[in-house]
């Protein structure tokens, strides 16, 4: 097993399925009366977040506690970094006190791969700046594969503000190593060059919505991430919304086994209408289940469990 998980492309096929069938039996603990394992008891996981986050945080912490670990709830806000303290300095007191495993958050891209090179601990990244966040990736493999019973083959639209979206790019990568295909969806203006570039023959690039959606087994909406941009990417929100906005008549055209998945949070009547984001095919609210499973499968596996 892998030290840390930073990015999707530390896992090969083989890895990425041990965690997938780890989350699994994971899984089964919500059934039972008593949802903790004594596997990481005596272990510190602390959650290191510079960004405001609730699904991910609660749910790293939400794993971490049912394993029994210790955790640590670190929030730059009203911590010394508001002060000025570097990631350096931060990372050595962490050091000192013994993280067996750090979640990292941050705004800068990279910022888990520097963490990694200062800390003796794991470190798992919960998502830096545009970059990535593969334990999201993860948990929407998960679900995929528990909705369709399988990975391997299926049709993936990935459909929104992929320049901004650490989802999709992780997403990328780990559902073409795990036998997907995936088409990134979009105006051009949010499709980033380096992705078109580094297309391969289970990566394409798609403008138009409608012609994708009848061959789509997923369709994942992603959220317009108006807060990281600068420039004006499209005419009006309404203008997006009539072009790559899933609605019921564009739902109407997928397979009937297709699923619709977004990360969140959600842009109702934007980018996906309330109405789809409610309906039987959504599984938006699995996958933050899921989520609890997968980041419990990624700490116990890390942290030397067999």
């Amino acid at each position: 097993m892998i030290k840390h998980l930073r990015s999707a492309a530390d896992l090969d096929a083989a890895t990425a399925t041990l965690i997938l069938d780890t989350a699994e039996e994971m899984a089964s603990l919500s059934g039972r009366e008593v949802k903790k394992l004594p596997a990481l008891r005596g272990r510190t996981v602390v959650n290191l977040f510079y960004e405001d986050s609730t699904r991910t945080r609660i749910s790293f912490e939400a794993a971490a506690k049912r394993l029994s670990a210790d955790v640590i709830n670190f929030s730059a806000k009203g911590s010394s970094v508001s002060k000025g303290e570097s990631l350096k300095d931060t990372a050595l007191t962490l050091q000192a006190m013994g993280a067996d495993a750090v979640v990292i958050r941050h705004s800068a891209s990279g910022a888990p791969h520097r963490l990694a090179g200062w800390v003796d601990g794991s470190v798992v990244n919960a998502g830096d700046g545009t970059h990535e966040h593969p334990t999201q990736a993860l948990l929407d493999a998960f679900t995929m594969r528990s909705r369709l019973g399988r990975l391997d083959g299926l049709r993936v639209a990935i459909v929104g503000d992929v320049l901004h979206s650490r989802v999709a790019r992780s997403n990328v990568l780990l559902l073409t190593t795990l036998g997907a295909h995936v088409t990134l969806v979009g105006p051009p203006t949010l499709i980033p060059l380096d992705v078109a570039a580094a297309l391969s023959e289970k990566t394409q690039v798609s403008y138009d919505l409608d012609a994708v959606l009848p061959d789509s087994d997923v369709v994942m909406m992603l959220r317009v991430q108006t807060e990281r941009m600068q420039d004006s990417y499209f005419p009006s929100a309404r203008e997006y919304s009539r072009r790559y906005g899933l609605d019921m008549q564009r739902m109407r055209r997928l397979p009937e086994h297709a699923i619709v998945m977004h990360p969140g949070p959600m842009n109702r009547g934007m980018e996906i209408a309330p109405e789809v984001a409610d309906s039987p095919r959504s599984t938006i609210v699995e996958q933050v289940a899921n989520g609890v499973s997968v980041r419990m499968a990624v700490l116990y596996l890390l942290l030397g469990g067999k």
